[in-house]
């Protein structure tokens, strides 16, 4: 055999494996034949989509590997999902603490100052006459007639820190430390360096088993007047509010890794539904390119490697008339990014289909910037060696 007829020959069995729609083209239904009669299974889109049984043989195979795909990712979604719902949901456990803790005080809120009043002299003097009578009453153990006492003393003079911190350490030693805590803040209102504001404010906390909140207000109040009452109820609250935050920590940590791994999945499942996407839309497009007869890589008319059937009618203008030469080598053009891209612009194929039907048309394209290297640069190519 001519040699370089057998190098034609080994470049189209080349471009029949790298794409098999190649023989689609009705002019080889013979050398389908010939590979079918030695026990070859082609593929769907190696068949003309023009014959009926051809067709059929085509659209369930193509229709299977859809289902498939499809089956496959909605068995991939399910498994997600019995991953994601057999992940066991995050229980807290129980925090052991120590101290004992009392019930909330729902009694109406007590009577409280009015911070706009002026504050003269003489009900400044009586506010601390009422004062010294609660502090007789507390230490007699009277400690209702204490808040007595002290509620007069703050109507009296509400611009005084001193006089709320002191009713709010009575209704401590009462239990009652929701009503402290009202006391306290409007201590702190008025004197935000307020230490028995802080104090009485912590232990009435502590007393709610409010650690953590009752470990701050103590600390700022051990900073500002240091006394051993607050050192002794920091040793029971402190332990506590540790294992709060230890125990905060840990499951916060877990509700985070939980929230990173369903992050994960849902970006895992988003990454294989746009390749899924990609890999159909991808075989759609090899299906439709396959569907035209005669149909080259790129959208090239009427060409194959090896010659074209048929020629080019009225043959390319400037080059070859009558008809393609033998000798043409395909793979110049395969190879060529520039003219692969340029086949697959409309306008461009339009243009050489034009060309190719009508040489004479040439003249009206050569004035097109996209049209006239092209036509020019497969001139080139298909002048063969020089």
């Amino acid at each position: 055999m001519d040699a370089a007829k057998l190098n034609e020959l080994k470049k189209f069995i080349g471009q029949c494996k790298s794409n098999p729609s190649v023989l689609s083209d009705p002019s080889l239904s013979f050398f389908r034949d010939y590979l079918e009669s030695l026990g070859a299974k082609l593929p769907s889109s190696a068949y003309s989509h023009g014959a009926a049984d051809s067709k059929s043989k085509s659209y369930v195979v193509e229709e299977s590997d859809e289902e498939l795909a499809d089956e496959g990712e909605k068995i991939n979604v399910e498994e997600e999902e019995e991953e994601e719902e057999g992940e066991d949901e995050i229980i807290e456990s129980d925090i052991e603490l120590e101290g004992d803790t009392v019930e909330p005080d729902n009694d109406p809120p007590q009577k409280m100052g009015d911070p706009s009043v002026e504050v003269t002299d003489e009900n400044r003097d009586a506010s601390q006459l009422f004062k010294a009578k609660a502090i007789d009453a507390i230490s007699e153990g009277k400690l209702e007639e204490a808040i007595e006492n002290l509620t007069e003393a703050i109507l009296l003079n509400p611009t005084s820190a001193i006089m709320y911190g002191t009713r709010a350490s009575v209704y401590i030693k009462m239990k009652k430390p929701n009503a402290a805590i009202r006391d306290a803040n409007a201590a702190l209102e008025i004197n935000p360096d307020s230490a028995k504001g802080y104090k009485s404010r912590g232990i009435a906390r502590a007393m709610l088993g409010q650690w953590e909140d009752a470990a701050k207000d103590l600390h700022l109040a051990s900073k500002l007047d240091y006394d051993e009452e607050i050192n002794n109820v920091l040793k029971k609250v402190e332990p506590n509010a540790h294992r709060i935050e230890e125990h905060r920590r840990k499951y916060d940590r877990l509700r985070k890794e939980r929230e990173d791994r369903k992050i994960e999945r849902e970006r895992l499942r988003r990454r294989a539904q746009a390749q899924a996407t990609y890999e159909k839309a991808k075989k759609q497009e090899q299906s439709s390119s396959s569907s035209k007869p005669g149909g080259m890589p790129g959208g090239f008319p009427s060409g194959m490697p090896g010659g074209m059937p048929g020629g080019m009618p009225g043959g390319f203008p400037g080059s070859m008339p009558g008809g393609m030469p033998g000798n043409v080598d395909f793979s110049k053009i395969l190879n060529d990014p520039e003219l692969m891209a340029a086949f697959s612009d409309p306008e461009v194929m339009a243009a050489l289909q034009d060309v190719m039907t009508n040489p004479a048309n040439l003249a009206k394209h050569q004035a097109n910037p996209k049209v006239a290297p092209v036509i020019a640069k497969m001139m080139g190519k298909f002048a063969g060696p020089k």
